[in-house]
């Protein structure tokens, strides 16, 4: 096994690691949503700090259930991602062409 796959290995044993662990360790068990986002911890604590708390803006868009959020948030991280993986190929594709470009000038310039 190249040294290359052992590392992809051990990251994809890492992240399913870090997904499968909170749930067999029952972590937030103790909790009614034990999965809830940071957004939702931020307002319950914020509400039993000062109860009388009118938050200073609106959500341009309420998506009609958590399902549809979670949903949205996925779409928008699967863009993120695609986007970063668009710039980073091209990075290393004129790399590669500047590479190659430099490889036949000095094989040109040998002859």
């Amino acid at each position: 096994m190249s040294r290359n796959a052992k590392i992809n290995s051990l990251l994809l044993l890492a992240v399913a690691a870090l997904a499968v662990l909170p749930l067999v360790l029952g972590l937030g068990d103790h909790k009614e949503e034990p999965f809830a986002g940071a957004d939702a911890e931020a307002e319950r604590t914020i509400t039993e700090i000062e109860p009388d708390y009118e938050p200073w803006f609106s959500p341009l868009y309420e998506p009609p259930s958590g399902e549809v959020e979670s949903a949205l948030f996925a779409l928008q991280a699967a863009i993120g991602a695609g986007v970063l993986a668009y710039y980073f190929g091209l990075r290393r594709g004129r790399r590669q062409g500047e590479e190659r470009a430099a490889a036949v000038r000095d094989a040109a310039e040998g002859d």
